[in-house]
């Protein structure tokens, strides 16, 4: 038996507090930053702004008290935007460095290109270490909920703490594997949504299956060679943080990064399209950390390269087609 919190009531929180909170040895508490969001959640017994349509088991409840919702639980998981985990981790009181953190935000913090790890060890403490689990998979929160079969993978530098979190989540339609390769899940969590805003574009340019094909293969390669660099393992990248959440990211009505590119391809405008979206597209700003990490490390990547240009200096998506496909040839399996 677990005690839980949830730090974080969008969609994917949510999903992920409904499914603890369906396994009776569990205590699931989740927190909502919005005092009135939270008592709204807690009366309606759903997230009808988030996930509608989808019940709170009996056991789930809601705070807005984020102290509160520490206190008596033996892990965290963090399901807040990647750049503002720093600042909701800033206003804890206490010592917290002895629970399990897991971490299912999936971007980089853009001030300090740290990633989410990191980011907790810094403000928690340095025996976050072997506590910390990145959580990560092909996994939308709309067919999480509706108890679609999914699996993901749970990674922490101690093992036997990415075992004991596969235990608290695993179900009959909910499947978690276990790794050691903390560095990995979390790029491959992170980079796929860079690669699905340019996915994005090509469906919004109306271009095909071709095009769409060279550029998820390309866009893993980018992927790998910047998460080895760093220090990730390259099956981390053929697997279900990186591989499988890419082609899922990519492919996917539900996808928030797919669905910013393709409106750019359509000509809108970065802004605009951000003014009318509900939920955060970590992407775009994962994007931006992405540019700025490649070049501190002196690692090649063209096409989140291109990405950057498209949604920072302005350049049209063509363009960027364009460049990409007249940049020197290469050979395929060769570090470039």
């Amino acid at each position: 038996m677990a005690d839980i919190t949830v730090l974080g009531a969008g969609s994917w929180g949510t999903a992920l507090a409904i499914l603890l909170a369906k396994k009776d040895e569990h205590n699931v508490l989740m927190w909502e930053f919005r005092k009135d969001a939270a008592k709204k959640l807690q009366d309606e017994r759903e997230n009808r702004e988030f996930l509608p349509d989808i019940s709170f088991p009996e056991s789930l409840q809601i705070t807005s008290e984020l102290n509160v919702a520490m206190e008596a639980s033996e892990a965290i998981l963090v399901v807040i935007p990647s750049q503002f985990v720093r600042s909701a981790l800033t206003n804890l009181k206490g010592d917290h460095s002895e629970k399990i953190w897991i971490g299912a935000s999936k971007g980089i913090e853009t001030s300090s290109l740290k990633r989410m790890s990191e980011v907790a060890e810094e403000m928690i403490g340095e025996s976050v270490h072997n506590r910390y689990v990145a959580f990560s998979g092909p996994s939308h929160a709309e067919e999480v909920a509706r108890e679609l079969p999914t699996s993901v993978v749970a990674a922490c530098n101690d093992l036997e703490v990415a075992k004991k979190v596969q235990h608290w989540f695993s179900n009959p339609t909910f499947r978690v594997y276990a790794s050691d390769d903390v560095i990995g899940v979390e790029l491959g969590a992170s980079l796929k949504n860079v690669v699905a805003l340019a996915t994005g574009m090509l469906d919004g340019l109306g271009l095909g299956d071709n095009t769409r094909g060279a550029l998820l293969t390309r866009g893993l390669a980018e992927m790998t060679r910047l998460g080895v660099h760093l220090g990730g393992r390259p099956e981390s990248f053929a697997g279900l943080s990186g591989m499988g959440d890419l082609i899922t990211t990519c492919v996917s009505k539900h996808s928030r990064n797919r669905y910013v590119g393709e409106q750019l391809g359509l000509g809108r405008t970065l802004p605009d399209i951000l003014k009318s979206m509900v939920m955060v597209a970590e992407g775009v700003e994962t994007t931006r950390a992405v540019y700025h990490l490649a070049q501190k490390v002196g690692v090649e990547m063209p096409i989140c390269d291109q990405v950057y240009r498209i949604l920072f200096e302005g350049i049209a998506p063509e363009m960027a087609v364009r460049e990409l496909m007249m940049r020197s040839l290469k050979v395929e399996h060769e570090i470039e």
